[in-house]
């Protein structure tokens, strides 16, 4: 399984609106790419390591698929329109990781 990482780097003066972030979204994305979207989560960032520092991830997101292949394959032909939601929500850029996951929940 892999996981797609969508993160929001925590930048002072920017615009994220969390609510549409998690309820429309995300939801979005689910839709458009059904079933190889095994199940995602959404995170908002609360602190960093030290007491009093602030996140350094105001949101992300983690999409979990069977592979890359599969992810590409159901997120592609919806890329443009998915991309052009972005704006609604927020004025960052995205930072993206595809990652292995080698321990997880069964």
């Amino acid at each position: 399984m892999i996981k797609v990482s969508v993160m929001y780097p925590n930048k002072a003066g920017a615009r994220f609106d969390h609510a549409y972030y998690r309820d429309k979204h995300m939801p979005l994305v689910q839709a458009r790419m059904g079933s190889a979207c095994r199940f995602y989560t959404v995170d908002k960032g609360l602190a960093g390591g030290a007491p009093g520092e602030p996140p350094t991830y105001v949101a992300m997101c983690h999409i979990y698929c069977d592979s890359t292949e599969a992810f590409q394959a159901a997120f592609g032909p919806h890329a443009k329109e998915i991309l052009a939601d972005i704006p609604n929500y927020t004025d960052l850029a995205p930072v993206l990781q595809i990652s292995d996951v080698v321990v997880g929940q069964p």
